[in-house]
């Protein structure tokens, strides 16, 4: 027990070690937790904006909401190339060959910049327009013009946020993940009430100060981020001489990115379908739905967590010319991520009602949905567990289209194809689209890990 508790300081601490060598059991603990802390973290920032907007209103949260979606693709981008950057910072670490290692990292910084270029110019000059082809009402579209203009304007700082820690945990050093987000979290909720409500010194600005407040949180936290990697304990060093193109290593990057753009597209625009075969009935249905996924993503961070420690021990195993350790750690933080999971299944399975009464009350139309949404999709969290550690740990190994393919698969030809017919046809309505999750995970599950033992993944080339 005490071993176990200097390791989860250590953790914290953020001390360096040699993932190739050190007992694997210490090292996914010392990778995981402060993943799963930066999970967390991310979801709170979330969480904060729009607890304080609600307090202005309807339109004010319409805003945020219109906003987020056009976010989307700025998600999807900073993602994918997050997983570019993991696999080729956390090979290059592996081979020992840091110097490289950190030309990686300032061409995945170069391509941040670039493409968030292309978001930031139209976002800035026509948030207007764009709002309007939203179908955003012309009041949500005075009140959230500036809120949009900025957001998109300043989203340099969210592709910089998910580059840069890319390469803290690719390169062994999570725990800085953790410390940046902590930092742009404590600006935030310090911020925005001040900026929104006009507290203090500070104007009032309404939403468009949450925008303001999210701005300023995240580009302080981006320019810590910046200064730890021109410091030797970030694990690489960058130095002002790597600040030049390099086309071999920034198509590398691009080649890359692109799986892991299309894994994040692939699977949010499936939940969208699923919103809309929602849709054809109650609106309870719909907010049911809403409630339970909010609660199934919140516990899965743990297991998202777990899983980014995968791809950064195969990448680096690889590249220290170890497959067999590479794929013994995949079963293990899989073996991990599935007994997590099977904790929250039967948490969610036995007693959904607690949970769910979190957030609505037992009389309301929408609990007796989001309840059983829970109970059947709680079902799926081990096959869920499984699948993201495995296709993480193909990412890692700078393989990111096999997941691609796989999500395509299991998202477009199962889980929305199933979902139409065990509810539209079988008349099992919104339990349709539930089991049909469930049931399209598993097949997704199945998938994974039959590609898996394939070991293809062991031979590619980043």
């Amino acid at each position: 027990m005490k071993q176990i508790l200097r390791d989860i300081w250590d953790a914290l601490k953020g001390n360096e070690h040699d993932y190739t060598r050190i007992k694997l059991r210490k090292a996914i603990l010392l990778l995981a937790i402060p993943m799963v802390l930066e999970m967390l973290m991310e979801s709170v920032f979330a969480l904060f904006d729009i607890f304080f907007v609600s307090r202005l209103g309807d339109e004010a949260v319409a805003v945020v909401g219109l906003t987020e979606s056009l976010m989307t693709l700025v998600y999807a981008i900073g993602i994918g190339l997050a997983m570019a950057t993991t696999g080729l910072v956390a090979r290059r670490i592996g081979e020992k060959r840091p110097r490289q290692a950190a030309v990686a990292a300032t061409q995945a910084i170069f391509l941040g910049l670039l493409l968030s270029v292309l978001f930031a110019l139209p976002g800035v000059l026509f948030s207007r327009q764009i709002l309007q082809l939203m179908h955003a009402e012309p009041s949500v579209i005075q009140l959230g013009e500036s809120f949009t203009k900025i957001m998109l304007g300043g989203n340099a700082v969210i592709m910089l946020l998910f580059i840069n820690n890319a390469i803290f945990r690719s390169a062994g050093q999570p725990a800085l993940s953790m410390r940046v987000l902590l930092l742009a979290n404590a600006i935030n909720v310090v911020l925005d009430p001040c900026l929104i409500f006009g507290w203090g010194p500070f104007p009032e600005m309404g939403v468009t100060g949450a925008a303001v407040a999210t701005n300023i949180g995240r580009g302080t936290a981006v320019l810590y981020q910046f200064y730890l990697l021109f410091q030797r304990r970030s694990g690489i060093q960058l130095v002002l001489r790597d600040f030049r193109l390099r086309f071999q290593v920034m198509w590398k990057l691009i080649y890359l990115s692109g799986g892991g753009v299309l894994q994040y597209l692939i699977a949010t625009s499936s939940w969208i379908v699923l919103y809309r075969i929602l849709a054809l009935y109650k609106s309870e249905v719909i907010a049911g739905y809403t409630i339970a996924l909010r609660l199934i993503v919140f516990f899965l961070l743990p297991g998202w967590g777990i899983s980014n420690a995968t791809a950064t021990l195969v990448g680096q195993n690889l590249g220290a010319n170890n497959p067999q350790r590479a794929t013994r750690a995949v079963w293990f933080t899989t073996g991990v991520n599935c007994l997590y999971m099977a904790v929250i299944t039967m948490a969610f399975v036995v007693a959904p009602q607690f949970f769910i009464g979190f957030f609505v009350h037992a009389e309301q139309q929408s609990s007796e949905v989001a309840i059983s949404c829970l109970r059947i999709m709680g079902m799926g969290m081990v096959f869920y567990g499984l699948e993201m550690t495995i296709n993480q740990a193909f990412n890692g190994a700078g393989d990111t289209y096999t997941p691609t393919v796989l999500n395509f698969v299991g998202f477009w030809m199962v889980q929305i194809p199933l979902a139409f017919f065990l509810a539209q046809k079988l008349h099992w309505q919104e339990n349709g689209v539930f089991y049909a999750i469930v049931l399209a995970e598993l097949v997704l599950a199945l998938l994974c890990v039959i590609v898996f033992k394939l070991g293809y993944w062991k031979n590619r080339r980043v």
